[in-house]
């Protein structure tokens, strides 16, 4: 993906993001605000068994959906590039670094990029928009029934209110990455994750004071005053060296000759590495050759891992698809696993699973209570990717145009000048998935294997597939990705 960068008369920067998944992970994270509010309610036990039911059915933190939401929406634009490509990603590192960016943008230029990212999304989907005999129905309703019941009750405290109807603020979004950022940044996981953060700015350049502070204080992002005028290449080759340090040597020369020139303002950072174990990993002497459809016509061959164990496992008639959970050591990571039965199209098999693949659709799909833990044999390829985008003309057609127009941009609170203009968005991802593990830089009917009937069902990914590695307790999806051709 390339886009030629604006004609600019003033300052400019660039946003650059490098995550690293790898084979082998967990996390321990605090509880949302809302699910901490519930605890409390529940500890007190005065408000009775209708109030208590609500946290049963307590929709994730508006954070994470935007997080989600935003990894569907930029998969959906990176597919349409080529349909048949391999795709990696982490959504959650180039949300984080916008979102960083975003503290310093004010107007049309802030609103853009709040839409884009999906945090001015925080409402639940809309009753029309699910299927009559879907459980949400009736979990909306009573929800519904709840707010307006209590809206002028006494009886229940305003916090409750609250996880009824969710308020989503500017504060809330960098508050709410500031917890999560500590969260996954655990030091006795028992995967290695670390997320990164740093700033690079023009020595001679003065930035808003409480842009600094607030990217200190949310997200641990220090500014490192840089030569940008005459040691353009000594400043790369440091960016370069450090991004590699964050990553263990899994991502190089994130930023190519050619990324920076003397007219750089600010480099944001953001730098995302997890190794993780597979909570039940495959043996190696069980793997095979074998071939890898990657369309109705061609094959290629691969190294295929087997095993066979326990998993949550769950079928999609409406897709004809398969979605399998394999959990990391810890099971605070897991790895999704979307499966078409078969390749009905004319390209990878995936259009119409990916055609269909929403918000709702993917939270309903991997439900806890609708994935049975089934016996499953498993055949998976083991696989590397390493992807390189420049975002430009994806942000730009996904609604973030002002950021990139020389005469609309506003980062007023970031420049006291209001002189810049965001020149280049570069996003580098590496994964690789082995025997090991990982390591890396409207609801629908679920048809659910029977729990006491242990017939192995058959997980064959022998053709294109897609993956998310997922936070299992705030639900954030940290890598994205499509496999469909062996490199």
């Amino acid at each position: 993906m390339s886009s030629e960068a604006p004609q600019q008369s003033g300052g400019k920067f660039s946003f650059l993001s490098s995550p690293y998944y790898s084979p082998q992970g967990q996390l321990m994270s605090e509880a949302s605000p809302h699910q901490t509010h519930w605890h409390k309610a529940m500890a007190y036990g005065s408000l009775g068994d209708l109030e208590n039911s609500v946290y049963t059915m307590a929709s994730p933190a508006p954070l994470s959906k935007a997080n989600t939401s935003f990894c569907l929406d930029l998969f959906k634009w990176l597919n349409d590039i080529d349909t048949a490509a391999n795709v990696f990603f982490s959504p959650f590192s180039i949300s984080s670094a916008l979102a960083m960016l975003m503290l310093g943008t004010k107007g049309n230029t802030h609103t853009q990029m709040s839409e884009v990212l999906c945090f001015t999304e925080t409402k639940t989907p809309k009753q029309a928009e699910i299927r009559k005999d879907s459980p949400m129905q009736s979990q909306m309703q009573t929800r519904l029934q709840m707010q307006t019941q209590y809206q002028q009750s006494s009886r229940l405290p305003q916090y409750l209110l609250k996880c009824l109807k969710p308020q989503e603020s500017k504060d809330d979004v960098h508050a709410g990455f500031s917890q999560l950022l500590s969260a996954l940044n655990t030091p006795d996981a028992q995967y290695s994750l670390s997320i990164a953060n740093r700033l690079y700015g023009e020595q001679s350049y003065q930035f808003v004071k409480d842009f600094l502070e607030e990217t200190r204080k949310h997200y641990q992002a220090e500014l490192e005053s840089v030569d940008f005028r005459t040691s353009l290449e000594e400043v790369r080759v440091n960016i370069n060296s450090w991004v590699q340090e964050q990553t263990q040597g899994k991502i190089k020369d994130l930023l190519a000759e050619d990324a920076l020139d003397n007219g750089t303002i600010l480099v944001l950072i953001n730098a995302i590495y997890f190794k993780g174990n597979w909570d039940k990993r495959f043996e190696m002497d069980s793997t095979v050759d074998a071939e890898f459809r990657i369309n109705k016509d061609e094959t290629k061959p691969v190294k295929m891992m087997r095993q066979k164990s326990t998993f949550s496992f769950a079928t999609i008639p409406e897709v004809n698809c398969q979605i399998l959970e394999m959990p990391y050591e810890g099971k605070d990571l897991s790895m999704l696993i979307f499966l078409p039965n078969e390749i009905e199209d004319d390209n990878t098999g995936l259009e119409r699973l990916e055609k269909e693949l929403t918000y709702e659709k993917f939270v309903e799909w991997t439900r806890p209570d609708l994935m049975g833990q089934t016996e499953v044999e498993v055949r998976l390829p083991r696989f590397k990717m390493e992807e390189t985008y420049n975002l430009n003309d994806v942000l730009k057609g996904m609604g973030m145009v002002d950021a990139f127009d020389v005469s609309k941009s506003d980062f007023s609170g970031l420049s006291p000048a209001n002189d810049l203009v965001l020149s280049k968005v570069v996003h580098k991802a590496f994964v690789e998935v082995n025997e090991e593990g990982t390591e890396a830089a409207a609801a629908t009917a679920v048809i659910v294997t029977e729990r006491s009937i242990m017939i192995p069902v058959t997980f064959n990914a022998d053709h294109p597939f897609l993956f998310f590695i997922r936070h299992n307790t705030n639900k954030a999806v940290l890598f994205a990705g499509r496999f469909c051709f062996p490199e």
